[in-house]
């Protein structure tokens, strides 16, 4: 009885929630029907009518109907979905916007302006979105703040800011100063932010569990593929091809589910006119790169259509095709080693930052001033950057504009955010000391939890290595035990017409299937190398050494098991 109960109370529970989110959505219910749900109803009908008038054939009336049925099922939950991705980025930006508030209320600007000045953070997404809500209730409607944040709460569906508008409400509300409360809010609100952080990495174990079960599974499939059209007699190209295909679709869908469940916390600080930054050494590695690749495949093709001496089979083909990927190591390695010094700034950055701001406290001096004797201190890879920025301050040049040239010369993310929230403090008066303190803490409360996560893409990096080794095994021996087969079938001394009762071998084209396993190679090296740069959060060139890295162990794996099954088999 309980358990059949738990199932109604989950469906109940989600049409509530998706009740819900029709209600709160800014668009009407009416509108949404006519532009929205009506639309893909009527695709739906119509891939019906046309499936019924046309008489198309299964193959193709099968997948026009589920595109209908697919587009009324996303027209229905798109709300509900909007709501969820809204509440996710309040989740993720919640500590950054925090330590920005709380910077903006050591200063001596009104309490409104520093709602406005959170309003015009586009980094922010939803949650300078419920600031700008906030600010017009004030400026338009003459609503008082303490007012305003309770309206807003009731309304904003994320249980994390509700809870802190209602909070920040009552302390408005009651006269202490806003500074003092967020001050104290400081520790439990990072606190939160780290629990969720672990818990998302706790799903990514999950996720990496599930991910070793089903590809391993779809590779048995493959094999599988391979070897039952000798049975049974069917096209086997044609069934491995569908099959192929099934192996990318799991595979790109868990590179979606890593995507959605990993910390969105970038490392990387882009800026297209930011000055010279890490990021702009890498394009001429990416020329070079992919140039290269470019003319060594062209230089395989030739030797594949026997234009050259070399004869087409002298070098095996899993080897040849992975020769034309190999300069792509160059621009993701040279990412790779950007990214490496974008990580040693940050860990550097929260004591140049609480020294800075000691220093300015007791000397009341400028930060180029302070600067001056500060640069010549070792902040590590960070001291060269330091120097830097010293010299634009003493320049006179903007100083928010000069952060931001620190900020892109770094290439940190981190760095970027929490520089602009100390120089902006500063100008608007705040205590240089308070202001390094709460950043400077509240930034290695991220780099602690970034640890944890590069360790997670360190375990999932050798899963997915391993299950590269394992399914590029499965898959040649299948292809060999097929060639034995047919090897055979025509040393058979029986008669053809039992033999071919026996085995069906006429449909198969060896090579043609090697081409298949080694396209299957590709498709799995650039799934798990994009999977490995969305649990780190890195930029995606660097996952071009992986790239590289897999293919080439997929092609020796395959090499290495046609060599050593025909070793066994001559024996």
């Amino acid at each position: 009885m309980a358990a059949e109960s738990q199932p109604d109370m989950g469906a109940r529970s989600a049409l509530a929630s998706l009740n819900e989110a029709y209600e709160t959505m800014e668009m009407p219910l009416s509108r949404y029907l006519l532009l929205a749900i009506g639309p893909a109803f009527a695709l739906f009908v119509g891939s019906i009518v046309a499936t019924i008038v046309l008489g198309l054939p299964l193959t193709i009336a099968a997948p026009l109907i589920v595109f209908g049925l697919f587009a009324v099922f996303v027209a229905i939950v798109y709300p509900k979905s909007a709501q969820d991705r809204k509440r996710k980025q309040i989740r993720q930006r919640f500590h950054l916007f925090l330590t920005h508030i709380t910077v903006l209320s050591m200063t001596n600007i009104n309490r409104v302006e520093i709602f406005r000045t959170l309003a015009e953070e586009d980094e922010y997404e939803a949650l300078a979105e419920e600031m700008g809500y906030l600010v017009g209730l004030v400026d338009t409607w003459n609503v008082s703040l303490d007012d305003a944040c309770r309206m807003r709460a009731k309304q904003c569906r994320s249980p994390l800011l509700t809870d802190f508008l209602e909070r920040l409400a009552y302390t408005v509300g009651g006269g202490q100063q806003i500074s003092e409360f967020l001050m104290d809010e400081q520790d439990s609100i990072i606190q939160q932010f780290v629990t969720r952080y672990e818990g998302d990495l706790a799903k990514l174990d999950v996720m990496k569990e599930l991910y070793m079960s089903m590809m391993l599974s779809t590779a048995f499939v493959l094999v599988f593929a391979i070897v039952i059209p000798i049975l049974i007699g069917i096209s086997p190209t044609l069934l491995i091809g569908g099959t192929i295909a099934m192996f990318a679709f799991v595979q790109a869908g868990f590179v979606y589910a890593v995507h959605v469940v990993s910390p969105n916390d970038p490392i990387w600080y882009i800026e297209e006119t930011a000055g010279e930054g890490p990021l702009t050494r890498i394009p001429r590695t990416l020329v070079i790169g992919f140039g290269a690749s470019l003319l060594l495949g062209t230089a395989v093709l030739v030797v594949l259509l026997g234009y050259t001496p070399l004869a087409p089979d002298r070098i095996p083909l899993p080897i040849m095709a992975a020769i034309p990927v190999t300069p792509l190591f160059f621009p993701g390695w040279q990412m790779r080693r950007e990214e490496s010094k974008v990580k040693d700034r940050d860990q550097e950055f929260p004591s140049f930052i609480r020294a800075l701001g000691a220093v300015e406290s007791v000397k009341q001096a400028s930060t180029g001033s302070v600067l001056e004797s500060l640069r010549k201190k070792d902040f590590g890879s960070l001291t060269g950057n330091v120097d830097a920025l010293y010299k634009r301050l003493h320049m006179r040049i903007d100083d928010i504009r000069a952060w931001r040239l620190f900020a892109a010369e770094t290439g940190s993310f981190l760095i970027q955010k929490f520089g602009d929230m100390y120089v902006i403090g500063r100008q608007m008066g705040g205590d240089p000391r308070l202001l390094g303190q709460v950043i400077s803490k509240n930034q290695n409360e991220v780099l602690k939890v970034r640890e944890k996560r590069q360790q997670a893409a360190t375990t999932l990096t050798g899963v997915l290595y391993g299950i590269t080794a394992a399914s590029v095994f499965s898959f040649f021996i299948g292809l060999e035990v097929v060639e034995i087969m047919m090897d055979v079938t025509d040393e058979m001394e029986l008669d053809q017409e039992i033999a071919g009762n026996l085995l069906t071998t006429a449909g198969y084209n060896i090579v043609a299937i090697e081409y298949l396993l080694i396209m299957t190679i590709f498709i799995n090296a650039m799934l798990s190398a994009i999977m490995i740069r969305l649990t780190d959060r890195g930029h995606m060139v660097s996952s071009l050494v992986h790239f590289v890295l897999m293919t080439w162990m997929g092609a020796i794996i395959a090499v290495l098991t046609t060599y050593v099954v025909n070793a066994v088999i001559s024996v």
